[in-house]
């Protein structure tokens, strides 16, 4: 006898939500939820493929324990012993930074990833974190922080209500989006086009989304920042700058005005390889518009300047206006944010206040760059007394940094290197391979969902919670409690109840609460509310404590009509909240308490992108891409998400295959400063001349894992083109990017 059961897709950000077929504890369909309220019964190919995710055979069903030079299945008491003689002895030893902590990409899809981290790093006490930010998008966090004052304060673009919509280094009909959280991404362009609304889209490759653009310009990859400050420079230049409703919230514009003079669009013309005439066009087709968003992501994220270019985004919307108002960019407020504290001046957001140990690369939000996780191991330093111990042992949840960061090569031999070494991960990847000990969280149908992150960039505000569609296999372990459990063994808390964590997390924040005078429970007995907390589990009094202290709350009784956790569940398909409003100046945690547009490290940057302006890459240059069907590493193994147009191939122009004697079909050798790799080519006009692409996540050919459809398609990972040295200095960021390589036939094999 089947059944329906509503859950939210942890697939991709786009958050859509499912309505899953269930026989006896198997799914064995799913489509879009028609009455979700914020995907409106939207589904992709990876949320149509839940089932198929759900029941991979590989999925790892048992911990896994490393004894004599093998992982054999264990129980998980034997598991979280192992941890906690092998954690702790390296920290006593070592201190607590020769603890690495890594954290992957599908963390902020699971409500564990986002409860129980943070909680592990404080305990732990280690500065050795490093997580797929540096990879993707930490130059929006950084700019964000030096901008508000909060590198979590990302406005979003109002897609349902803007006029002119314009995209760099972004393909959301591949995506789903990205730092713009939006189910249906692909309708909500079209309807934007329906309604006489213009988009435009920046991008080395005529993506998909670029074909659905009024206006494609194929700029020379890397060079984003130089054309979006040129843009600024013509908005100052021809007097088209209106902050409107800003003013009185943003300093440094004259600054700002004599910081881009140089860039002009005839003095980047040849660097972007964009028309001076193009340049100028966009900047006052932005201007022009009613309501404009500039929306930028990961192509402009993953290069040289890849900090600058996200300041500049969001520069563009400030000069013209458009930050903070409807139509243009906003900041979203999520239901499980902090309580609003009234507006005025802030700590601020400070850079490098600790460096990595080897290169010393200064820490941007808490985090050093994944790229020198490899170096942190391998690499002792002529003063450890000064500089601290190397990574002697790592955690790593949900990560797979061998095929994620760049020189996956050395960080393989470095992993192996680990005095100790525990995943949390559901699969034997090229990864975990290396852990002492793997712990297997479920299947997502067994798991409750709720989006904390992604809520915080969501084009519109709303609200849902799925609990675990079927129940935990016999064996299983819930992920919240591995987590926790892990938090215990490795901190010196082995064999308390796990529970302990939840309730230590609830009462510093409670305790919090009441002191702070903004706060709807100023004044309260902290015992009190928390006796007031409904949930079937600590997790879920959790939520419940978010829910209520947050900007809908009821506040513990205070507004009746306020969020919790009951009223949530009692609406399954989720509650709207309404579009996203004006916010400022309430979210700007600066010194000033404004906009500063123009920070310190900004300014200190901007001479690097000067000399941008004449540096030409003299051969071809290598840019990633993004298919629907796929999620970084970690889809690989399905069979309906691989193959078709799915594949690890090569684009490159047909001018550029001619010239080198390049065919489709046939194998290429591809050389970059961090070795080389083979791949078959597809010979496209989809990339500029001068531009070949390969796609992220490849690579799934190394001994010793357990993804059994992946290995027969391994591809090739295209990070070990890169040695790791390229990164962006305010951010840490790794540069994929615009990255100089050679192509030549290869032999086939």
């Amino acid at each position: 006898m089947s059944r329906t059961a509503l859950r939210i897709c942890p697939l991709c950000e786009a958050t859509c939500g499912l309505a899953l077929t269930i026989d006896g504890t198997t799914v064995t369909a799913a489509r879009g939820d028609r009455d979700d309220v914020f995907s409106r019964g939207f589904i992709c190919p990876k949320g149509a493929s839940f089932g198929a995710v759900d029941s991979d055979p590989d999925r790892l069903r048992a911990p896994l324990v490393r004894r004599d030079g093998e992982l054999r299945e264990a129980t998980w008491e034997e598991a979280f012993d192992a941890i906690a003689a092998g954690v702790r002895p390296v920290v006593e030893r070592h201190g607590p930074n020769s603890v690495g902590v890594v954290l992957g990409n599908p963390n902020v899809h699971t409500m564990a990833g986002a409860l129980y981290p943070t909680v592990l790093i404080g305990a732990l006490g280690t500065r050795s974190l490093f997580t797929a930010s540096t990879v993707d998008q930490m130059p929006k966090h950084v700019s964000s922080g030096l901008l508000f004052g909060d590198a979590n304060a990302i406005p979003v673009p109002d897609l349902d209500r803007t006029d002119h919509l314009l995209l760099i280094g972004a393909n959301p009909l591949e995506s789903n989006g990205s730092l713009c959280t939006a189910p249906d991404f692909p309708g909500r362009l079209k309807a934007l086009k329906a309604r006489g609304g213009t988009l435009t889209v920046i991008d080395p490759r005529r993506t998909r989304t670029a074909r659905l653009a009024d206006r494609h310009v194929a700029i020379r990859p890397g060079t984003d920042a130089l054309l979006l400050a040129a843009m600024a420079h013509v908005l100052f230049e021809e007097s088209l700058v209106d902050l409107g409703a800003l003013a009185p919230h943003v300093e440094g514009v004259t600054e700002l005005a004599d910081a881009v003079a140089d860039f002009t669009p005839e003095s980047v013309a040849a660097a972007c390889d964009v028309d001076a005439d193009v340049t100028r066009a966009l900047a006052r087709e932005l201007a022009a518009a009613p309501t404009a968003a500039v929306y930028g992501r990961i192509g402009s994220c993953t290069v040289p300047h890849g900090t600058l270019a996200s300041w500049l985004v969001d520069v563009l919307n400030i000069l013209t206006g458009n930050l903070d108002r409807p139509g243009g960019a906003l900041f979203p407020q999520a239901a499980t944010d902090r309580t609003p504290r009234p507006a005025g001046p802030g700590h601020g957001f400070a850079l490098g206040r600790w460096h990595s140990r080897v290169s010393g690369h200064p820490e941007a939000k808490g985090e050093l760059p994944l790229s020198a996780l490899a170096e942190e191991i391998d690499t002792a330093t002529a003063t450890a007394a000064e500089a601290g111990e190397p990574v002697r042992a790592l955690v790593t949840i949900a990560a797979n940094p061998v095929l994620s960061a760049p020189d996956g090569d050395r960080l393989d031999k470095a992993l192996a290197s680990l005095d100790f070494m525990v995943s949390v991960d559901p699969y034997l990847n090229e990864t975990s391979r290396h852990a002492h000990v793997v712990l297997p969280p479920p299947p997502p149908a067994q798991s409750p969902h709720h989006d904390f992150a992604f809520n915080t960039l969501a084009v519109r505000n709303q609200v849902r919670y799925t609990r675990p569609a079927v129940p935990l296999e016999p064996g299983r372990m819930a992920e919240t409690e591995i987590l926790a459990r892990l938090i215990l063994a490795a901190t010196g808390g082995h064999g308390a109840d796990p529970a302990a964590v939840d309730a230590m997390v609830i009462d510093q924040t409670l305790g919090k609460a009441v002191r702070e005078p903004h706060s709807p429970v100023h004044g309260r007995d902290p015992g009190e509310l928390t006796a007031q907390l409904t949930g079937e589990n600590g997790p879920e009094r959790r939520l419940d404590m978010m829910l209520r202290l947050g900007p809908y709350g009821d506040g513990f009784g205070v507004r009746p009509d306020g969020l919790s956790l009951r009223r949530l569940l009692a609406h399954p398909h989720g509650i709207d909240l309404g579009p996203l409003r004006p916010r400022l100046p309430q979210p700007l945690k600066t010194r000033s308490g404004k906009v500063e547009l123009l920070a310190g490290p900004i300014a200190d940057d901007l001479p690097r992108l000067r000399q941008a302006l004449t540096e030409r890459p003299d051969g071809l240059v290598l840019v990633g891409r993004r298919h629907l069907r796929s999620n970084n590493s970690w889809m690989h193994n399905i069979p309906a998400l691989t193959g078709g147009s799915n594949r690890c191939t090569l684009h490159v122009h047909p001018d550029d295959a001619e010239r080198l004697g390049v065919r489709s079909g046939e194998p290429v050798r591809v050389t970059g400063a961090g070795g080389e790799v083979t791949a078959p080519a597809e010979v496209t006009d989809a990339v500029r001349r001068g531009v070949v692409s390969l796609p992220h996540g490849w690579g799934h050919g190394r001994p010793g894992t357990r993804l059994t459809h992946a290995a027969t398609e391994p591809g090739v990972n295209v990070n070990q083109l890169l040695d790791g040295t390229l990164l962006d200095p305010l951010s840490g960021n790794a540069v994929l990017n615009g990255i100089p390589v050679a192509i030549a036939p290869a032999p086939r094999p």
